[in-house]
């Protein structure tokens, strides 16, 4: 797969504070793309200077193969972005804020409408319509911004943190149809979240912490370089577990056991094979990986 995004060290500063520090990355096209890092790490300003509305100190940005500094509104035809806060207006229509967005592309009368029956469809929204963007609920917002996003049918979409906030349901609506956007329109997309469970069914993931890079792979690799197995074994007491001399902890029905690798457990297992009668092993979390690679825990909010 070629390269979508390309990042060469790209910096920006706000004063004395480097919010992007040296950051190099690249994105595949058609992947989902995990940018991760704590408030204030650096993600939103490196979405801002991807999608044109902050300038950089230095470094390359490349997008679809569009130089930054030499094509930007190339940039800007090839990208979808939400944003962490809404940009729609809360004093015109549904309908009104969709229209003046694709007027912005040339996309006009048949065409206009013909879009706005597919995302209204898309996104469950065709009673919305006439409804005064103020009196959305949040997750009717969330929606109409990715309608908006994808108003001129971008080969990118962006989005930082879009679903914080949402109530189930309509997170559910959302991964639904930038799944089928990306298996049926081999969109590439570019996540922010604080959700580690979106974060996992990544196709790769890079972890930001003050402005620089410092992890990045694939969710399995990550897992593997940072963060152990766990095995849980069910109706055994505690000084069955303590004999196995590995990290452990009460749950219940039984005991969780921390091995640094699958080959432990296996080994483990093959030592105690009577213990062993009712089990199962699983991988670390993201979580795990995150507060591993960065000392912190992910939460969501406003950042830099």
């Amino acid at each position: 797969m070629k390269n979508v995004i390309e990042i060469k060290d790209l910096n920006k500063s706000f004063g004395d504070v480097k919010a992007v520090n040296g950051l190099s990355f690249r994105v595949k096209e058609g992947e989902l793309f995990a940018f991760l890092g704590v408030n204030g790490a650096g993600k939103s300003t490196t979405i801002n200077i991807i999608s044109g509305q902050l300038a950089k100190d230095s470094g390359s940005v490349f997008v679809g193969g569009n130089d930054m500094d030499v094509s930007p509104d190339a940039i800007k035809s090839e990208l979808g972005v939400v944003f962490q806060s809404s940009v729609l207006d809360k004093s015109l229509s549904v309908r009104d804020n969709l229209e003046t967005r694709a007027a912005l592309y040339g996309i006009y009368g048949d065409e206009f409408k013909k879009r706005l029956d597919e995302l209204a469809q898309m996104l469950s929204f065709s009673d919305l319509l006439k409804r005064t963007v103020g009196k959305l609920s949040g997750g009717q917002r969330r929606r109409i911004d990715i309608a908006r996003a994808l108003i001129h049918r971008p080969k990118i979409l962006i989005l930082d943190e879009p679903t914080t906030g949402l109530d189930p349901q309509t997170r559910n609506i959302l991964w639904n149809v930038i799944n089928d956007l990306r298996k049926n329109e081999d969109m590439t997309v570019f996540l922010t979240t604080h959700y580690m469970e979106e974060a996992a069914d990544a196709d790769y993931v890079v972890i930001l912490n003050s402005g620089r890079l410092v992890a990045e792979g694939t969710p399995l690799e990550l897992k593997n370089k940072y963060s152990g197995d766990y095995v849980t074994v069910y109706g055994i007491d505690e000084n069955t577990a303590k004999n196995m001399n590995v990290p452990y902890e009460k749950i219940r029905d039984g005991y969780r056991l921390s091995v640094p690798n699958t080959e432990k457990a296996t080994e483990l297992i093959v030592r105690f094979p009577t213990v062993f009668k009712d089990y199962e092993i699983t991988k670390g979390k993201m979580d795990d990986v995150f507060l591993a690679v960065t000392g912190k825990k992910l939460g969501g909010g406003n950042e830099q």
